[in-house]
């Protein structure tokens, strides 16, 4: 076997363990999202669980993750593009983990709220660094897929949290549900200890090159460097949220910020209150947790194939389709339609508004060079959650008010209608690469 074929079966390996571990990261980030949404209806009926709760509260209760997920995120966006892809990543898997399992010790409202922050603060971590380490490791050519299959995690984690509540619930409680959030601690974080390597791209964007190519050589990645520039001499680039800053990126990364806060209003929104609102226009329990089913389980498939589409005719054209085609099928699921074309609509809901948002992560960690990458994934993540927060708030205030599951879903769909003109007035991406570079290759680095 020669140098050249070691050389790419080492990048091969490394980028299946690098994908690996940050999508099963954020399937416990989708199970966390969607796993409040599956016992709310039992904390609103049974006050014995946490205390008096209406919908109003509940939703606050809602928010409180997701506010921990922006200030998470956020932070994590401070300091990630200093201190590295690796550590963010480790720190993370054991902040959340240590908090479901904490969440589930929980003895009232005000605990639970604590609680949910603090997990979010961890999920905020793991979700602005994902994107950033999966962009860096992946061949370029199919950076949106595999940005996909590792964001798909989130739906995939909605999929698994229905199911388990459908399944488990009776036997094991909301506390055991929240418990089996906690296993990452048990699998996920060896795993990733061993197995998770440094960026090498981002090593060489701290002028770290001696060790970036060492570290290229060990895993089979390629690098570029500066034309002009001699090992061990590159300059640093300007880093974070100060690179954000810059003419280059600001009024991009207002955009894109406003893209992930429709996606992600949207998201929790609909993950949030899907099953109360169809239980209001008369579905039973089980019929309604199929709802929530279908939306995650179409979001997963929907976003794969879209993201097929994004690397061929880019992201941005895509995500605006999505976001169209979501609000679309929002309007017609008002309408009394037999359950086999609700719950069509029901996927089509799903691919445009949890789907869109994986195709939106995709976006932003290929839009951004490497110093600036963890902190636009990350303001992506941050800026974007305060649509998180609000769309359980949003939902909340909405059933409260007495309104019909109709207008909360006319509601939602004009969210996706600004997402839509939001992404059609994003810039178009000028390379992520440096100017005048020239590429350094430890092997095949193809990632194939």
């Amino acid at each position: 076997m020669n140098t050249s074929t070691i050389s790419h079966s080492n990048a091969a390996s490394t980028v299946r363990w690098v994908v690996a571990i940050a999508a099963i990261s954020l399937i416990f980030d989708g199970y966390d999202l969607v796993v409040f949404g599956t016992i709310v209806s039992t904390l609103l009926s049974d006050p014995s669980q946490l205390g008096q709760l209406d919908e109003a509260t509940a939703g606050l209760l809602g928010s409180y993750a997701l506010l921990g997920v922006m200030v998470g995120a956020l932070a994590t966006g401070a300091i990630g593009d200093y201190i590295g892809r690796r550590k963010t990543m480790i720190t993370g898997i054991i902040w959340f983990s240590v908090g479901m399992g904490l969440t589930a010790l929980a003895a009232d409202t005000l605990w639970f709220g604590i609680l949910r922050f603090a997990t979010g603060m961890g999920v905020g971590a793991l979700v602005a660094t994902a994107g950033a380490v999966v962009a860096e490791f992946a061949p370029k050519h199919r950076r949106n897929y595999y940005n996909a299959v590792v964001y798909s995690g989130v739906p995939a984690g909605g999929v698994l949290a229905s199911l388990l509540a459908m399944v488990l619930s009776e036997a094991i409680g909301w506390r055991g549900l929240f418990l089996i959030g906690a296993l990452p601690l048990l699998f996920l974080l060896p795993m990733a200890w061993s197995k998770l390597p440094e960026s090498p791209q981002w090593l060489l964007s701290r002028g770290r090159v001696d060790e970036a190519r060492a570290l290229a050589a060990r895993t089979g990645m390629q690098l570029e460097l500066p034309n002009d520039a001699e090992a061990g001499q590159v300059k640093a680039e300007r880093a974070g949220f100060a690179a954000l800053a810059t003419k280059r990126y600001a009024l991009p990364t207002a955009l894109l910020g406003m893209m992930s806060f429709a996606g992600l209003l949207l998201t929790y929104g609909l993950n949030t209150w899907m099953p109360e609102i169809m239980q209001q226009a008369g579905y039973g329990k089980s019929h309604s947790l199929l709802f929530l089913l279908v939306l995650n389980l179409a979001a997963v498939f929907g976003g794969l194939l879209a993201s097929v589409a994004a690397d061929r005719v880019g992201p941005k054209q895509v995500v605006a389709l999505t976001f169209f085609l979501a609000a679309l099928a929002m309007v017609l699921m008002t309408l009394k339609l037999p359950l086999v074309l609700l719950l069509a609509l029901v996927a089509v809901a799903g691919v445009g508004t949890i789907g869109t948002q994986v195709l939106i992560y995709g976006f932003v960690s290929n839009y951004y060079h490497s110093a600036a990458r963890g902190a636009g994934v990350a303001w992506c993540a941050g800026f974007g959650r305060l649509g998180g927060i609000f769309g359980p708030l949003l939902g909340g205030l909405l059933l409260s008010a007495g309104v019909s599951p109709g207008t909360a879903f006319y509601v939602f769909a004009a969210v996706a209608i600004v997402g839509t003109l939001v992404t059609a007035c994003v810039p178009l991406a000028r390379s992520a690469a440096p100017r005048s570079t020239q590429k350094v290759l430890a092997g095949a680095g193809t990632g194939e």
